[in-house]
Protein backbone atom coordinates (compact mmCIF):
# COMPACT_ATOMS: atom_id res chain seq x y z
CA UNK A 1 0.00 0.00 0.00
CA UNK A 2 2.84 2.37 0.81
CA UNK A 3 4.35 1.71 -2.61
CA UNK A 4 1.00 2.36 -4.32
CA UNK A 5 0.54 5.58 -2.36
CA UNK A 6 4.04 6.67 -3.34
CA UNK A 7 3.38 5.93 -7.02
CA UNK A 8 0.12 7.85 -6.92
CA UNK A 9 1.87 10.76 -5.29
CA UNK A 10 4.53 10.81 -7.97
CA UNK A 11 1.81 10.64 -10.59
CA UNK A 12 0.19 13.73 -9.12
CA UNK A 13 3.50 15.58 -9.10
CA UNK A 14 4.30 14.54 -12.69
CA UNK A 15 0.91 14.00 -14.34
CA UNK A 16 2.35 13.41 -17.82
CA UNK A 17 5.73 11.92 -16.96
CA UNK A 18 5.29 9.15 -19.54
CA UNK A 19 2.31 10.47 -21.47
CA UNK A 20 3.61 9.61 -24.95
CA UNK A 21 5.81 6.79 -26.14
CA UNK A 22 8.15 7.47 -29.04
CA UNK A 23 8.42 4.44 -31.27
CA UNK A 24 10.30 4.21 -34.56
CA UNK A 25 8.84 1.80 -37.08
CA UNK A 26 10.80 0.55 -40.08
CA UNK A 27 10.01 1.97 -43.51
CA UNK A 28 12.83 0.31 -45.46
CA UNK A 29 16.46 -0.59 -44.84
CA UNK A 30 17.96 1.94 -42.44
CA UNK A 31 14.94 4.26 -42.56
CA UNK A 32 12.41 4.64 -39.74
CA UNK A 33 9.58 6.93 -38.70
CA UNK A 34 7.77 7.83 -35.50
CA UNK A 35 4.16 8.58 -36.47
CA UNK A 36 2.68 11.36 -34.37
CA UNK A 37 -0.91 11.81 -33.26
CA UNK A 38 -3.34 13.06 -35.87
CA UNK A 39 -4.92 15.57 -33.52
CA UNK A 40 -3.54 18.81 -32.16
CA UNK A 41 -0.98 19.39 -29.41
CA UNK A 42 -2.19 18.04 -26.07
CA UNK A 43 -0.81 17.15 -22.67
CA UNK A 44 -1.24 13.49 -23.58
CA UNK A 45 0.95 13.69 -26.69
CA UNK A 46 3.28 16.30 -25.12
CA UNK A 47 2.88 18.45 -28.27
CA UNK A 48 4.66 15.73 -30.26
CA UNK A 49 1.95 15.37 -32.89
CA UNK A 50 4.22 15.35 -35.93
CA UNK A 51 6.16 12.61 -37.68
CA UNK A 52 9.86 12.26 -36.87
CA UNK A 53 12.29 10.51 -39.24
CA UNK A 54 15.41 8.48 -38.52
CA UNK A 55 18.04 7.36 -41.02
CA UNK A 56 20.81 5.05 -39.82
CA UNK A 57 24.15 5.29 -41.62
CA UNK A 58 27.47 3.50 -41.03
CA UNK A 59 28.86 6.72 -39.49
CA UNK A 60 25.94 7.81 -37.33
CA UNK A 61 22.23 8.52 -37.48
CA UNK A 62 20.34 11.36 -39.18
CA UNK A 63 17.25 12.67 -37.40
CA UNK A 64 14.59 14.47 -39.39
CA UNK A 65 13.08 17.01 -36.97
CA UNK A 66 13.89 17.19 -33.28
CA UNK A 67 10.53 17.31 -31.47
CA UNK A 68 8.71 20.00 -29.54
CA UNK A 69 10.60 20.04 -26.22
CA UNK A 70 13.90 19.12 -24.59
CA UNK A 71 12.29 16.15 -22.83
CA UNK A 72 10.53 14.84 -25.95
CA UNK A 73 13.88 15.14 -27.77
CA UNK A 74 15.40 12.96 -25.06
CA UNK A 75 12.60 10.44 -25.59
CA UNK A 76 13.28 10.54 -29.35
CA UNK A 77 16.97 9.84 -28.70
CA UNK A 78 16.16 6.90 -26.43
CA UNK A 79 13.78 5.47 -29.03
CA UNK A 80 16.44 5.85 -31.73
CA UNK A 81 18.92 3.92 -29.58
CA UNK A 82 16.46 1.06 -29.38
CA UNK A 83 16.73 0.88 -33.18
CA UNK A 84 20.50 1.38 -33.53
CA UNK A 85 23.54 1.98 -31.36
CA UNK A 86 24.63 4.72 -33.77
CA UNK A 87 24.48 8.18 -32.13
CA UNK A 88 22.48 10.95 -33.78
CA UNK A 89 25.09 13.05 -35.57
CA UNK A 90 22.86 15.23 -37.76
CA UNK A 91 19.45 16.84 -37.30
CA UNK A 92 17.55 18.37 -40.22
CA UNK A 93 14.76 20.82 -39.32
CA UNK A 94 12.17 20.65 -42.10
CA UNK A 95 10.44 23.87 -41.05
CA UNK A 96 9.72 26.43 -38.36
CA UNK A 97 6.89 24.74 -36.48
CA UNK A 98 7.66 24.06 -32.81
CA UNK A 99 7.71 20.26 -33.13
CA UNK A 100 10.23 20.52 -35.97
CA UNK A 101 12.96 22.32 -34.03
CA UNK A 102 12.43 23.06 -30.33
CA UNK A 103 14.19 19.81 -29.39
CA UNK A 104 17.38 21.13 -31.03
CA UNK A 105 19.00 22.06 -27.70
CA UNK A 106 19.05 18.46 -26.52
CA UNK A 107 20.70 17.17 -29.68
CA UNK A 108 23.19 20.01 -29.90
CA UNK A 109 24.30 19.10 -26.36
CA UNK A 110 24.87 15.55 -27.61
CA UNK A 111 27.14 16.85 -30.36
CA UNK A 112 24.74 16.71 -33.32
CA UNK A 113 25.00 19.14 -36.23
CA UNK A 114 21.79 21.13 -36.81
CA UNK A 115 20.83 21.70 -40.46
CA UNK A 116 18.04 23.79 -42.02
CA UNK A 117 17.31 26.12 -44.89
CA UNK A 118 18.44 29.67 -44.15
CA UNK A 119 14.89 31.02 -44.51
CA UNK A 120 13.78 28.86 -41.56
CA UNK A 121 15.80 30.80 -39.00
CA UNK A 122 14.09 34.22 -39.26
CA UNK A 123 10.77 32.41 -38.97
CA UNK A 124 11.96 30.46 -35.92
CA UNK A 125 13.21 33.64 -34.26
CA UNK A 126 10.02 35.55 -35.01
CA UNK A 127 7.68 32.91 -33.62
CA UNK A 128 9.80 31.30 -30.89
CA UNK A 129 8.37 33.45 -28.11
CA UNK A 130 4.77 32.57 -28.92
CA UNK A 131 5.62 28.90 -29.40
CA UNK A 132 7.48 28.70 -26.09
CA UNK A 133 4.70 30.48 -24.19
CA UNK A 134 2.00 28.20 -25.62
CA UNK A 135 3.93 25.00 -24.89
CA UNK A 136 4.91 26.12 -21.39
CA UNK A 137 1.25 26.77 -20.59
CA UNK A 138 0.18 23.42 -22.09
CA UNK A 139 2.89 21.13 -20.74
CA UNK A 140 3.94 22.54 -17.37
CA UNK A 141 6.80 20.41 -15.95
CA UNK A 142 7.22 18.50 -19.20
CA UNK A 143 8.40 21.75 -20.80
CA UNK A 144 11.43 21.88 -18.51
CA UNK A 145 14.78 22.53 -20.21
CA UNK A 146 13.33 23.69 -23.53
CA UNK A 147 14.92 26.74 -25.09
CA UNK A 148 15.30 27.97 -28.67
CA UNK A 149 18.49 26.65 -30.29
CA UNK A 150 18.82 27.59 -33.95
CA UNK A 151 20.43 25.45 -36.66
CA UNK A 152 23.96 26.51 -37.57
CA UNK A 153 24.44 24.80 -40.94
CA UNK A 154 22.20 26.85 -43.20
CA UNK A 155 21.39 25.98 -46.80
CA UNK A 156 20.68 28.68 -49.34
CA UNK A 157 20.18 26.87 -52.66
CA UNK A 158 16.85 25.46 -53.84
CA UNK A 159 18.55 22.07 -54.32
CA UNK A 160 21.30 20.78 -52.04
CA UNK A 161 23.02 17.42 -52.01
CA UNK A 162 24.67 16.17 -48.83
CA UNK A 163 26.64 13.04 -48.08
CA UNK A 164 25.86 12.07 -44.50
CA UNK A 165 27.65 8.97 -43.33
CA UNK A 166 27.85 7.63 -46.87
CA UNK A 167 24.12 8.16 -47.53
CA UNK A 168 23.07 10.57 -50.28
CA UNK A 169 20.57 13.11 -48.97
CA UNK A 170 18.86 15.50 -51.41
CA UNK A 171 17.17 18.59 -49.93
CA UNK A 172 14.60 20.62 -51.85
CA UNK A 173 13.31 24.11 -51.00
CA UNK A 174 10.81 25.94 -53.18
CA UNK A 175 10.31 29.17 -51.29
CA UNK A 176 8.40 27.78 -48.36
CA UNK A 177 4.85 26.53 -48.05
CA UNK A 178 3.47 25.72 -44.61
CA UNK A 179 6.41 27.72 -43.20
CA UNK A 180 9.12 29.74 -45.00
CA UNK A 181 11.85 27.16 -44.38
CA UNK A 182 9.98 24.03 -45.47
CA UNK A 183 12.37 21.36 -46.77
CA UNK A 184 11.81 18.08 -48.57
CA UNK A 185 14.32 15.38 -47.58
CA UNK A 186 14.80 12.83 -50.36
CA UNK A 187 16.86 9.67 -50.03
CA UNK A 188 17.16 8.55 -53.67
CA UNK A 189 19.08 5.37 -52.88
CA UNK A 190 16.27 4.27 -50.53
CA UNK A 191 13.43 5.74 -52.68
CA UNK A 192 12.02 7.56 -49.65
CA UNK A 193 11.00 11.20 -49.28
CA UNK A 194 10.26 12.91 -45.98
CA UNK A 195 8.01 15.82 -46.92
CA UNK A 196 7.74 17.69 -43.62
CA UNK A 197 4.59 19.81 -43.63
CA UNK A 198 4.43 20.02 -47.42
CA UNK A 199 2.23 16.90 -47.24
CA UNK A 200 -0.47 16.00 -44.73
CA UNK A 201 -2.45 12.78 -44.99
CA UNK A 202 -5.41 11.59 -42.93
CA UNK A 203 -5.82 15.03 -41.34
CA UNK A 204 -6.53 18.42 -42.85
CA UNK A 205 -3.48 20.58 -43.38
CA UNK A 206 -3.13 23.87 -41.53
CA UNK A 207 -2.56 27.17 -43.33
CA UNK A 208 -0.72 29.57 -41.01
CA UNK A 209 -0.26 33.35 -41.20
CA UNK A 210 3.31 32.62 -42.41
CA UNK A 211 2.15 30.08 -45.02
CA UNK A 212 2.37 30.78 -48.74
CA UNK A 213 0.24 28.46 -50.83
CA UNK A 214 1.77 29.03 -54.27
CA UNK A 215 5.27 27.83 -53.28
CA UNK A 216 3.58 25.12 -51.22
CA UNK A 217 2.11 23.71 -54.44
CA UNK A 218 5.47 24.19 -56.19
CA UNK A 219 7.06 22.04 -53.50
CA UNK A 220 4.32 19.45 -53.91
CA UNK A 221 5.18 19.32 -57.62
CA UNK A 222 8.70 18.27 -56.59
CA UNK A 223 7.20 15.38 -54.62
CA UNK A 224 5.27 14.39 -57.75
CA UNK A 225 8.43 14.52 -59.86
CA UNK A 226 10.27 12.32 -57.36
CA UNK A 227 7.32 9.89 -57.26
CA UNK A 228 8.81 7.99 -54.32
CA UNK A 229 8.07 4.43 -53.38
CA UNK A 230 7.73 5.55 -49.75
CA UNK A 231 6.27 8.96 -48.93
CA UNK A 232 6.51 10.05 -45.30
CA UNK A 233 4.21 13.03 -44.69
CA UNK A 234 4.64 15.57 -41.94
CA UNK A 235 1.41 14.30 -40.40
CA UNK A 236 -0.29 10.97 -41.07
CA UNK A 237 0.96 7.48 -41.71
CA UNK A 238 3.51 6.63 -44.44
CA UNK A 239 1.59 6.88 -47.64
CA UNK A 240 1.69 7.05 -51.42
CA UNK A 241 1.52 9.83 -53.98
CA UNK A 242 -2.14 9.23 -54.83
CA UNK A 243 -3.20 9.74 -51.21
CA UNK A 244 -0.96 12.81 -50.89
CA UNK A 245 -2.62 14.33 -53.93
CA UNK A 246 -6.09 13.65 -52.57
CA UNK A 247 -5.46 14.91 -49.04
CA UNK A 248 -3.08 17.83 -49.67
CA UNK A 249 -2.77 18.95 -53.30
CA UNK A 250 -6.47 18.77 -54.18
CA UNK A 251 -7.47 20.76 -51.11
CA UNK A 252 -4.85 23.47 -51.70
CA UNK A 253 -5.56 23.72 -55.41
CA UNK A 254 -9.32 23.82 -54.88
CA UNK A 255 -9.10 26.39 -52.10
CA UNK A 256 -6.74 28.62 -54.10
CA UNK A 257 -8.96 28.49 -57.18
CA UNK A 258 -12.06 29.27 -55.14
CA UNK A 259 -10.46 32.18 -53.31
CA UNK A 260 -8.85 33.55 -56.48
CA UNK A 261 -12.30 33.78 -58.05
CA UNK A 262 -13.70 35.37 -54.89
CA UNK A 263 -10.93 37.98 -54.82
CA UNK A 264 -11.36 38.72 -58.53
CA UNK A 265 -15.12 39.13 -58.01
CA UNK A 266 -14.49 41.30 -54.91
CA UNK A 267 -16.56 38.87 -52.86
CA UNK A 268 -16.59 39.48 -49.11
CA UNK A 269 -14.25 37.08 -47.28
CA UNK A 270 -16.95 35.58 -45.05
CA UNK A 271 -19.15 34.72 -48.01
CA UNK A 272 -16.16 33.24 -49.84
CA UNK A 273 -15.38 30.99 -46.88
CA UNK A 274 -18.99 29.80 -46.55
CA UNK A 275 -19.34 29.02 -50.26
CA UNK A 276 -16.39 26.61 -50.47
CA UNK A 277 -17.51 22.98 -50.71
CA UNK A 278 -15.62 21.16 -47.96
CA UNK A 279 -17.54 17.91 -48.45
CA UNK A 280 -14.71 15.91 -50.12
CA UNK A 281 -12.35 16.73 -47.23
CA UNK A 282 -14.67 16.29 -44.24
CA UNK A 283 -13.44 12.71 -43.62
CA UNK A 284 -10.01 14.16 -42.74
CA UNK A 285 -9.28 14.71 -39.05
CA UNK A 286 -9.83 18.29 -37.83
CA UNK A 287 -11.38 19.37 -41.13
CA UNK A 288 -14.37 21.27 -39.77
CA UNK A 289 -12.37 23.16 -37.15
CA UNK A 290 -9.31 24.03 -39.26
CA UNK A 291 -10.95 24.90 -42.57
CA UNK A 292 -12.42 28.34 -41.74
CA UNK A 293 -9.03 29.67 -40.65
CA UNK A 294 -7.36 28.04 -43.66
CA UNK A 295 -9.84 29.60 -46.04
CA UNK A 296 -9.44 33.05 -44.51
CA UNK A 297 -5.64 32.90 -44.79
CA UNK A 298 -5.72 31.64 -48.37
CA UNK A 299 -8.01 34.53 -49.31
CA UNK A 300 -5.49 36.96 -47.80
CA UNK A 301 -2.61 35.08 -49.45
CA UNK A 302 -4.27 35.50 -52.86
CA UNK A 303 -4.82 39.20 -52.16
CA UNK A 304 -1.09 39.63 -51.42
CA UNK A 305 -0.21 38.01 -54.73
Amino acid sequence: MAAIACALGLGLLHPFARAVEVHFEKVTDGVYVHVGDLGGRTQDNEALNANIGLVVTPAGALLIDSGATYLSARDIDQAARRVSSQPIRWVINTGGQDHRWLGNGYFQAQGAELIAHATAVPDMRARAGDQLQALRSLLGPRFEGTRPVYPERLLTAPDTRLDLGGVRVELRHRGGGHTPGDLLVWLPERDVVFTGDIVYTERLLAVLPVSRTRPWLDAFSVVEAINPRWLIPGHGRPSDLATAREHTRDYLQGLRAHMKQAVDDMQEIGAAIRSFDLTPFLPLHNAAELHPGNASRVYLDIERE
